[in-house]
This record gives structure tokens, sequence and C-alpha cells, in this order.
């Protein structure tokens, strides 16, 4: 497997090799590869928990917090988690050569718009290893060849993970460097990496906004961004409260440190008396901390003996302590990946869309109702990758979405928006097949 040790421009040339080769491959081939990587993930399982233990000892010791912890974090399930996913993306249909349409032209020509590999793809992650193994299954399975650039917090186990993958590649035949790895980890190597514009195809970042915001100052490169999620739940005036509240929790507990979970609850006016004081001890009994607007804070005071609603603190209720502050402006626009929850009453269904608009990222967002005139309206109204109706925003991802895993989740609007799987990464070409015919 190339790496660092290597130049980045050197990598990204054999890339650019190994992808010619394998926008030729067969599907049998290159489903051969994915069930050599997944059997060895399982056969080397202990190295690569060796490799996540150091890293994890390293983010612990520099003060890694929790949600990234979780992020970085590898036991024996996950590893069988990811060898599962590679498998069910083997089990994928081809998307190369489908042909999207077809039809003869007037002049008898026979024209077919099929599903070509986009090439190299190169992805930029942060301390999440688990996406070594997912965009270069991915890839591998649209005829690409992939770059990986991990985050140096995870460095042992993408290089234990990103070899595994490697050999089982090179060993089932198919092309050196249909997967590389960067080590290096530096800010240098960013900027040599997205401005590979002869060799690198498209970039993928899957991070924060730091890291967008790097890669829209340095790449010369196309960029799909995986970008962050700022997730609302909106429970309007005809939601079946029970519903709600399931919802909500779902959205914000499960897994709070990834991108579509819920960040901010919209409540309307006409249901927050009755649901929200029944809400915030549920969420105190799963440890969450509610920044709530002044209407959420006299809401909970209400039911807590009336302590004055502008002095937020620790309220007592009956699920355990809660956790209540007053929201600021900024705590609506923000992307807390932990165990917080903003919280606003509003007005009405055109309020709840207004808010999303001004302060959503363009991610996941949902609405609990059984009025649907109301859903249809939020359907409508709501500019996101993928919206919900009385369902947990927790359910955008490729493997949920049936397309075996994803690379990220696309906000954007441009050739890929939602999940990031097999389809959207590849492009299109047109074949064409005539008879002597020329344009006169």
């Amino acid at each position: 497997m190339a790496t660092a040790t290597s130049s980045v421009a050197d990598i990204c040339r054999t890339a650019k090799r190994a992808a010619a080769a394998l926008a030729q491959t067969p599907t049998h081939a290159k489903d051969a590869a994915l069930l050599a990587i997944a059997r060895a993930l399982e056969s080397d399982t202990d190295q690569i928990l060796l490799a996540n233990e150091a890293d994890m000892q390293a983010g612990e010791q520099d003060g890694m917090d929790a949600a990234l912890l979780d992020r970085l974090r590898l036991d024996e399930a996950r590893v069988s988690a990811i060898a599962g996913a590679v498998r069910q993306i083997a089990a994928l249909p081809d998307p190369v050569g489908e042909v999207v349409e077809g039809r003869r032209l007037p002049n008898g020509l026979e024209m077919r718009k099929v599903r070509a590999p986009l090439g190299v793809v190169a992805v930029v992650y942060e301390a999440r290893p688990n996406v070594t193994i997912d965009a270069a299954a991915l890839c591998l399975k649209a005829g690409n060849a992939t770059v990986l650039r991990g985050s140096s917090a995870a460095q042992h186990s993408n290089g234990a993970l990103a070899q595994v993958a490697a050999d089982a590649v090179v060993s089932s035949g198919l092309p050196e460097g249909a997967v590389s790895l960067l080590q290096g980890g530096d800010r240098a190597e960013l900027g040599e990496l997205a401005t590979q514009r002869e060799s690198v195809d498209l970039i993928i970042p899957r991070g924060g906004e730091s890291l967008k915001e790097a890669l829209q100052k340095l790449s010369t490169v196309p960029v799909i961004y995986a970008a962050s999620g700022n997730c609302h739940v909106y429970v309007d005036t005809a939601a079946d409260l029970e519903q709600a509240q399931s919802i909500a929790i779902n959205a914000k507990v499960q897994r709070p440190g990834v991108c579509n979970a819920a960040e901010t609850l919209l409540v309307h006016r006409d249901v927050a008396a009755e649901f929200i004081p029944r809400l915030l001890p549920a969420l105190a009994a799963c440890g969450v901390l509610v920044r709530g607007d002044q209407r959420t804070l006299s809401l909970a005071s209400a039911g807590e003996g009336g302590r004055d609603p502008l002095d937020p603190g620790t309220l007592k209720g009956t699920g355990g302590e809660l956790m209540l502050e007053a929201a600021q402006e900024s705590d609506w626009a923000t992307e807390y990946l932990d165990l917080v929850l903003a919280v606003r009453v509003v007005d009405s269904l055109a309020e709840a869309i207004e808010h999303i608009g001004h302060y959503g990222s363009g991610h996941s967002e949902a609405i609990v109702t059984r009025d649907r005139n109301a859903a249809r309206a939020f359907q409508l109204g709501v500019d996101a990758a993928c919206v919900y109706v009385n369902a947990s925003t927790r359910f955008t991802d490729g493997g949920e979405f049936g397309m075996g895993a994803e690379i990220g989740n696309s906000t954007q609007k441009l050739h890929a928006r939602g999940p990031i799987g097999l389809r959207e990464l590849c492009t299109t070409k047109y074949l064409v097949e005539g008879d002597g015919q020329i344009r006169g």
C-alpha cells in the first residue's frame, strides 16, 4: 500500500493508473476483492484493536471529548459491523454501466446514458476509523481508486485498516494503488492533495466546519462536502405527544456525537404547556442539558413550583436533575455533538420552517404531526437533504437507506445530495452507436 512515505503527487498518480484499470474491472472481480476485505478485517481484528487502543490512549491523554472518543473507539462488535457493511456493499448491484436512459434518435443513432466511475476519489476525514473501510469499499465497488487522508488522532487505526484493505485488494488481483492512505495529517499535506487536479477527480471531506473552510480556501479539485448537521425536530400542534417524545429523545440521545442527531427541538405553542413539562424529566433521565428560550424556561418553572422563569439553573424533576439553561442566540446555530439540546417554543408551523431555514445546515429535519397538510407544508417548505415526517432524524444513513454504507451526507445540491453511496460515486457518460451517420 502506498503511504505518505511516498510523495502525495506520486500516490495520486499511482491511484490514477489504478483507476483506469478499475473502470474496466468486472463486477465479480470487484466483489471478490470486497469479500476478501471483509474476511481480512475479521481475521486481523486483534491487530486492528491494538492499533485503535494506541489512538484511544493518546486521545484520552490529550483531553479528547467524549463524543470524539466514541467516534474513534473500535471494539470487536464495531469491526464485525464494518466487515458486515463491506459484505452488504458487495451484495449491492454494480452501478457501473447502469443505463440511466436510452433512446433511438430520429437520425437512427442509438443513444444510452450510463453510469461510469469518477476515477480517483480522495476522502478526507477526522477521527472516524470506520470511514477508512466504508470509503475504500464504496469507491472500489463504483470502480474508483481512493486516496484516504485521515486524522492524526486515528493514525494507528487508519493505518491498520487501510493496510488490511489494500493487501486484500492486491491479493485479489486488483491493481496496486486502488486503496492508498496519506498518514502525515498536517495542513501542508492537505493543501497538496487538494491541488492534484491532474490525478484526483473528486475530494469528499467528512468532518467539521474547520475542515470544510480549509478546503474551500485550498482546493482546486472539485469537492462534495459531507458537512455538519444542525438538525431539528418540530413538534406540531397536531402531534401525537407520546410519539413526539420518543422521536425527540431518540434523535438527541441514541448517538449524540453524529451529524444526524437533533440539536434543536421546536415546539408549537398550542402543545408546549403539555409537552415540555413531560419531556424535560425524560431528557434529564438521559443526562441531557436543555438550553431553552424564555417560554421553555417559564413552562419548566411552572411545572416545578413557580420558579422565576428568567432565573435559569437546576430544577428538580421526576426524572432526576433537570439541567436547564437560558439559550443564547448562538445556541440555535450550534452543532453540539453532545447531550445538549436547544428548545424553542414557536407560534406556528411557518415560524418553525423559518427558524430551520435560518439556522439549519440542510442535513436532516423532522416534523411530528397527524395533520397531513402540515406534513406536506413542512416537506415543501424545508430545504434539506432529508425531511422526515413522524420519524427520527437518526435514519439519515446510507446503511439505513439500503445503500450498504456511505462516505458521508452531502448537504450540497449539485451532483449528490443526502447519503453519498455507490451511485453518488459515479458520473455519467453517453454511449452513442451509429451506422455511418454524419451531420449535415
